[in-house]
């Protein structure tokens, strides 16, 4: 069984989760957690974290200001864009997280507001995204191989038929 690396990629412009969450997701067998604190930098952690056998996973730490809003709708459409299977995590105050998704015109897997809790929120969500991915991941090999294992019936019935009326003194 291959196991699915978790990249983690924190856009954290003023240092407030990223190193709660480093410390959450301390197994480096399972989790990438990578922290950056620009566009650019988060761009090329997509690009160079992105394989086969990685599902990554965007936290994004969102201010209330309508700048904001709209600055962190292009770059989620822009990873969207490159990756659709990315997952993203908006950080949002706790008083705005309804505004904020009302207003955000990107798809964003799922709001989770600033307060006590916010490192347990985020951990239940990446283990919940995690588990999704690999169910998805696995239904489809599942697919795959009932359909190898039901063409292998079929042309195997198709070559006894066949060879029940070429040669019927056989059976």
């Amino acid at each position: 069984m291959k196991i699915i690396k978790t990249h983690i990629i924190c856009l954290d412009d003023h240092k407030t989760f990223s190193e709660d969450v480093r410390n959450r997701f301390s197994d480096t067998a399972k989790y990438i957690v990578q922290v950056t604190h620009n566009r650019e930098d988060l761009m090329k952690a997509i690009i160079n974290g992105n394989g086969p056998d990685v599902f990554s996973i965007i936290i994004m730490g969102l201010a209330d200001s309508k700048e904001n809003i709209e600055y962190s709708a292009s770059i989620i459409s822009e990873i969207k864009r490159y990756n659709p299977e990315t997952a993203i995590l908006l950080i949002t105050p706790q008083d705005k997280t309804e505004d904020i998704r009302n207003n955000l015109k990107a798809y964003v897997d799922s709001y989770i507001a600033r307060n006590a809790n916010t490192i347990l929120r985020i951990h239940n969500t990446v283990k919940k995204l995690v588990s999704e991915h690999n169910l998805h991941f696995y239904t489809r090999r599942r697919k795959l191989s009932a359909i190898i294992l039901i063409s292998f019936l079929a042309a195997s019935l198709l070559f006894l038929l066949a060879a029940r009326f070429l040669v019927p003194g056989y059976f």
